[in-house]
């Protein structure tokens, strides 16, 4: 299936994408470390990235009417930045916002699906207006705002008009708030979902459910003890955070899902790394200097991570942490976040440490975007059986009412 990809970054969604069945035809990405890291794997021969055109520059710039109609996907994670718990908050009123350039493209393209990502932060209260307001605009592509029209007077309009005025291109808009660490990713990272599938797609979706729970680490570590003796962990450092402490001896992990992955599961195969780096592996070297601090005491190493941030500014900020049992820190490598993240070991993250952290800190889990995508491609595949069961029992009938 073909499918377009908006806000690249660094590839983590693309690559999702491709691996649940889709072939991204463009990427389109501003940041030129983005860009570069995705031209370096495409000339290296990444079966994840091969044939992708890469546009350099403002979404806005491209010219979406020269793609071949029939596209099926639209995917992309819009700048966050707008509405992170790090910003300023500033919303729509944030030159970042590309939440109306999104919906244009879908306006564009027309695609069967879309799958849009961004961050916890946009379900907050004081976004709460705008957060119906986007579900209203990309459910309705073609109601685009008039000229000089303020976002929260399309709004109106659109709460006004989409029970009643129907344009010919809608679609059913689901969103849903996730946490990674729930579907395998070994890292604490919430975010939300806007997927939608075109009214003529006779698809009934929702939220792929959760394969993974903290009950369930909890119970591998304080009742079994598996997780321990899978890693050699001697009883002096089985040590856990506060927060995962809380009534452990009265879990009942019986349901049915696997535990939370941890960091100690994501790198405990990886060498210690070095200022040298590593002959074995791409991207993992030192990066000295890691101190905590109050707010800022990094990851423990046998619980997921916490969420990475690509920091103020782009310069990765002290969360970027391992926290070992006694209480030592020090910076993950480029591949350590390249695994807690989901990225394959053969992709390499261009640019300096700052640089490729941020990417990785933008992008969303390969693992996460990969049981997303593979729902809808699987969604719109049912579809297509039922369509063209549905045309050929019409003709059938027409021959029939023909020779009657």
């Amino acid at each position: 299936m073909r499918s377009v990809e908006l806000f690249a970054g660094g590839g983590g969604l693309a690559l999702g994408t491709h691996l649940a069945g889709f072939t991204a035809e463009v990427v389109s990405e501003w940041n030129n470390w983005c860009c570069d890291t995705l031209r370096e794997n495409r000339a290296a021969g990444h079966p994840l990235v091969q044939g992708i055109d890469v546009r350099e520059g403002d979404v806005r710039g491209v010219d979406w009417d020269a793609i071949e109609p029939g596209v099926d996907l639209v995917s992309g994670g819009p700048p966050c930045q707008p509405f992170s718990g790090g910003g300023k908050g500033r919303a729509a009123d944030d030159s970042r916002d590309m939440f109306p350039a999104t919906a244009d493209v879908i306006r564009r393209l027309q695609p069967r699906a879309f799958i849009i990502e961004n961050v916890r932060g946009l379900t907050r209260s004081a976004f709460s207006d705008y957060y119906s307001y986007i579900q209203l605009r990309l459910a309705h592509p073609e109601l685009a705002p008039r000229e000089g029209e303020a976002w929260s007077d399309h709004a109106a309009r659109l709460q006004a008009e989409h029970t009643s005025v129907r344009s010919d291109l809608q679609y059913r808009v689901v969103p849903t708030l996730v946490n990674a660490a729930n579907y395998g990713v070994p890292q604490q990272r919430w975010r939300v979902f806007f997927v939608g599938f075109r009214s003529d797609v006779d698809a009934e979706w929702s939220f792929p459910a959760a394969t993974h729970s903290a009950e369930a680490l909890r119970h591998v570590q304080d009742v079994t003890g598996d997780y321990w003796e899978r890693h050699n962990v001697a009883k002096r450092d089985r040590l856990v955070p506060k927060d995962l402490s809380a009534k452990r001896r009265e879990l009942d992990a019986d349901n049915g899902l696997k535990p939370w992955r941890t960091v100690r599961d994501a790198i405990s195969d990886l060498p210690e790394p070095t200022l040298n780096g590593s002959t074995k592996y791409l991207n993992h070297v030192l990066q000295p200097g890691a101190k905590s601090y109050p707010g800022h005491t990094g990851s423990y190493i046998d619980a997921p991570s916490k969420a990475l941030k690509a920091g103020v500014h782009g310069v990765p900020g002290g969360e970027n942490m391992l926290r070992r049992p006694d209480g030592t820190v020090r910076y993950f490598t480029v591949r350590e976040a390249a695994r807690l993240q989901t990225f394959p070991d053969r992709y390499r993250l261009h640019g300096p440490w700052g640089e490729a952290m941020r990417q990785l800190g933008n992008a969303v889990p390969v693992l996460l975007a990969e049981k997303v995508a593979a729902s809808v491609h699987e969604h719109l595949a049912l579809a297509s059986v039922r369509e063209a069961t549905k045309g050929a029992h019409l003709r059938a009938e027409a021959r029939r009412a023909g020779v009657a």
